[in-house]
């Protein structure tokens, strides 16, 4: 027999800015009933009224119509996605100060096994310090209801599977908003839908929310044609174009198979690199970044520890790259390394001349609250140069999700994912062949990490992304490094679950060996190709010449694609047309070898 709900939502609706953001009076409103036991996922794009529906569900914002109905007795805790320490010295404090002030006995014990220390000033916590000190305090407050706002941001992978656990084990029900899909799949057997001011409940957890998405798009679309009235959905419709982006996924996922599978031809079980082996020219190597042997220790005497070590890797053109490891492991040290910010202590790590790269962490500080999204992205005008081709503005805005009538809004305005995706889109336009992401899936909402993993799986360069986010490397990675703070590195062609199926596999066949044995397990490293002794005078003429010649071809490439970007050239030549493509073409192919052979000649001489 189904128990009554504990909360009840009827006929709500709420006006902002003037406009009715969900529940209007021509509308039923926003209706909800929530059981003791239920697990919700809360879906809906960035900017549909998530946070805010928690905000009238807990009571700190009231409807401008309807009715909200709790059971006497009912606690509800909100786990806010950016909770305010300002007025608290330390966590502990912040901890104490709840809606239903717990126990500080039962905040220690929460926090002990999330290893953190609740004496933490809050001034000076780490993100993932606050984040652990939020959920303690959420947690240790016994709620009935718990509404959680992103409750993975800032976690490492222990502390995600900690609250999955715990999670597992409540007794009391939750709603959860979370772009972390594999902590939505495990945890949730309800889903409720927030999109256009409608919200929908379909008691089917979160994996199966793409198939209802999509019975529902279909529906309406069928809807709208039998009533001749189209237009109400057609412009959500196109965007979202629904079928065809899933027959995009499969097929960039069928893709991202076979270039793990080829990544994995070249690591043996026993770590041999079978790099060279092949004379298929389409499967040459063409390293961009080397690292051999690397080592990183940070401290002195009894301090020092040991971040990164012995460490190779030949990292190629077009690698996607996931560092995974608990916070502290050393994956900003790794990252730092791989890029050339950081020396080694041990090792060498070579980075071809002609990489590029962009840090989408370091550019925040350019998405100024005064700025419009027009400035952020075209510089004030109209046009965007989106990697050599020129874009409307209006136009490119529409390619990452956005309305384009948002184009002069202020970037103060926006929330946080909108931001986050408005970044994404300013970085992407850039040139460049590597990419370094870390953390990328924070603040982005579920249908904004799709596209996300649309534009890395397009993106011709080199990509290093740092994350927590399982499902989102699964579907990203083609090679994984783990980190699991001894200084020893995994390296496994695939992404968060074929790692953890390695750790596996190494831990029962470690049963039994000796500790010495064991500490052979970075095994699977692609090693660098063997060092000549033997420098020619050819040899250290091209390792000096060759950096200004990929300079010129870098020039003509570019040179070229400007030409082609007349949309007049082909009719009005089409000859000079598919002459300068081909120059393009061979200066490409000239570029690569090039830089291939100024990497080998670097290795050799500067080793």
């Amino acid at each position: 027999m189904a128990q009554p709900p504990i909360l009840s939502l009827e006929t709500l609706g709420l006006q902002q800015g003037g406009r009715w953001l969900f529940g209007g009076p021509e509308t039923d409103g926003l209706n909800l009933h929530v059981g003791p036991r239920d697990r919700l996922a809360l879906i809906g794009r960035n900017g549909a009224g998530k946070t805010t529906l928690f905000r009238l569900i807990n009571d700190q914002l009231g409807p401008d119509r309807g009715e909200r109905k709790v059971k006497p007795g009912t606690r509800i805790v909100v786990l806010e996605q950016e909770p305010d320490f300002g007025p608290y010295e330390t966590l502990m404090d912040f901890a104490l100060d709840g809606e239903h002030p717990p126990e500080e006995y039962e905040v220690e014990a929460i926090a002990g096994q999330l290893g953190i220390d609740m004496a933490t000033k809050s001034k000076g916590a780490s993100g993932g310090e606050r984040r652990r000190a939020a959920i303690a305090r959420a947690l240790a407050q016994d709620p009935d209801l718990l509404l959680m706002d992103e409750p993975t941001n800032h976690l490492d992978l222990a502390a995600i599977e900690w609250l999955e656990s715990w999670l597992d084990r409540y007794k009391g029900a939750f709603i959860v908003i979370s772009h972390d899909r594999t902590f939505l799949k495990r945890l949730t057997n309800a889903t409720i839908w927030l999109e256009r001011g409608i919200l929908r409940r379909k008691d089917v957890g979160f994996g199966g929310y793409d198939a209802w998405e999509e019975q529902v798009y279909a529906e309406e679309a069928r809807n709208a044609h039998r009533l001749d009235a189209k237009l109400k959905i057609e412009a959500h419709w196109l965007e979202r174009g629904v079928t065809a982006r899933r027959k995009r996924n499969q097929g960039r996922l069928e893709k991202l198979w076979q270039m793990r599978a080829q990544r994995a031809a070249m690591i043996s079980p026993t770590g041999a690199a079978k790099l060279g082996l092949t004379t298929d020219d389409s499967n040459k190597s063409k390293a961009v970044i080397v690292a051999d042997k690397v080592s990183k220790s940070f401290g002195t005497g009894k301090d020092e520890r040991k971040i990164i070590r012995d460490f190779s890797l030949r990292i190629q053109r077009g690698d996607r790259i996931g560092v995974v490891g608990s916070n502290g492991a050393g994956k900003t040290t790794l990252l730092k390394l791989l890029t050339g910010e950081l020396a080694p202590d041990e090792g060498k790590v070579t980075v071809a001349k002609s990489l590029t790269g962009v840090v989408i962490d370091q550019q925040r500080a350019l998405m100024t609250p005064e700025k419009s999204v027009r400035d952020v992205l075209a510089e004030g005008g109209d046009w965007v140069d989106v990697r050599g081709t020129r874009k409307h503005v209006q136009g490119y805005l529409k390619e990452f999700l956005f309305d384009p009538g948002l184009v002069d809004t202020k970037i103060g305005t926006m929330s946080g994912g909108e931001r986050s995706r408005l970044l994404l889109a300013r970085e992407f336009a850039r040139p460049s062949n590597l990419l370094v992401l870390d953390e990328p899936t924070n603040d982005l909402d579920l249908e904004t990490l799709d596209l996300l993993q649309e534009v890395i799986a397009d993106y011709e360069g080199t990509v290093l992304i740092v994350s927590h986010d399982r499902d989102f490397l699964d579907k990203t990675v083609t090679i994984t490094l783990g980190l699991d703070g001894s200084g020893f590195v995994d390296i496994v062609a695939g992404g968060y679950e074929d790692w953890e199926k390695q750790k596996s596999q190494r831990n029962k066949a470690a049963k039994g060996k000796s500790p010495k044995q064991d500490t052979s397990r970075q095994s699977s490293a692609v090693a660098p190709a063997k060092k000549s002794t033997k420098v020619s005078y050819k040899d250290q003429r091209d390792y000096e010449l060759l950096p200004a010649r990929i300079e010129e071809l870098e020039l003509a490439i570019a040179r070229g694609e400007e030409i082609l970007s007349d949309p007049e050239l082909y009719t009005a030549d089409p000859q000079k047309f598919a002459n300068i493509n081909q120059g393009i073409e061979n200066a490409r192919t000239e570029k690569d070898a090039a830089e291939e052979r100024w990497l080998a000649l670097a290795e050799m001489i500067e080793g």
